[in-house]
């Protein structure tokens, strides 16, 4: 009996062990997330299975055209946006009416937009936006179809509101050949 007593005590304390690094690996080092939308595409698809890094920004501030993870606007539980980082802290950012986007007043040099932004999609951005210094200025790569910082109920996203950076994507069976069941 005694023996049987020791062995449930030690699976007990494994399994509460694991959960304690469960969580504590979940809330401060990194998270699943799936994506859900188009605002991203071609980058990022619906359901793709996502790993957010949400410890590296402790030790490094974010960069252009790092992928973040962020609440919205609406304050949302369980929901966060997934945008690509355009302007940073302290540039200001402009999109033209031909859908060219100005850092401080220069074409920005990148090529992860799925097409060119149409005119009335500039929203905010048809003005230039200074950005303060803990400002981030996001895109979705979708950039016809993405509700992100031209939207003036998104706008700029604050340096304490980015949860983490998109880091793995995790591929679903069904791309390994593995068949999903129905």
């Amino acid at each position: 009996m005694n023996k049987v007593l020791k062995e449930l005590l030690s699976t007990g304390m494994y399994l509460l062990v694991v959960l304690c690094l469960t969580y504590l690996f979940i809330s401060y080092v990194g998270q699943r997330t799936e994506v859900e939308g188009a605002s991203m595409e071609p980058t990022l698809s619906e359901g793709d299975n996502l790993i957010v890094d949400k410890i590296s920004y402790r030790f490094r501030n974010p960069e252009r055209f790092d992928i973040i993870v962020f609440p919205p606007y609406e304050n949302k539980e369980n929901v966060y946006y997934i945008k690509r980082i355009i302007g940073l802290p302290g540039e200001t950012v402009q999109i033209d009416e031909n859908g060219n986007i100005y850092i401080n007043g220069e074409i920005l040099e990148e090529s992860y937009g799925k097409e060119i932004i149409d005119a009335e999609k500039t929203g905010i951005a048809a003005e230039p936006v200074t950005l303060g210094a803990d400002e981030y200025f996001v895109l979705g790569d979708n950039r016809n179809n993405s509700l992100d910082s031209r939207d003036s109920g998104v706008g700029n996203i604050h340096r304490d509101d980015i949860v983490g950076r998109a880091w793995l994507r995790i591929m679903p069976f069904s791309e390994f050949g593995v068949l999903k069941h129905q």
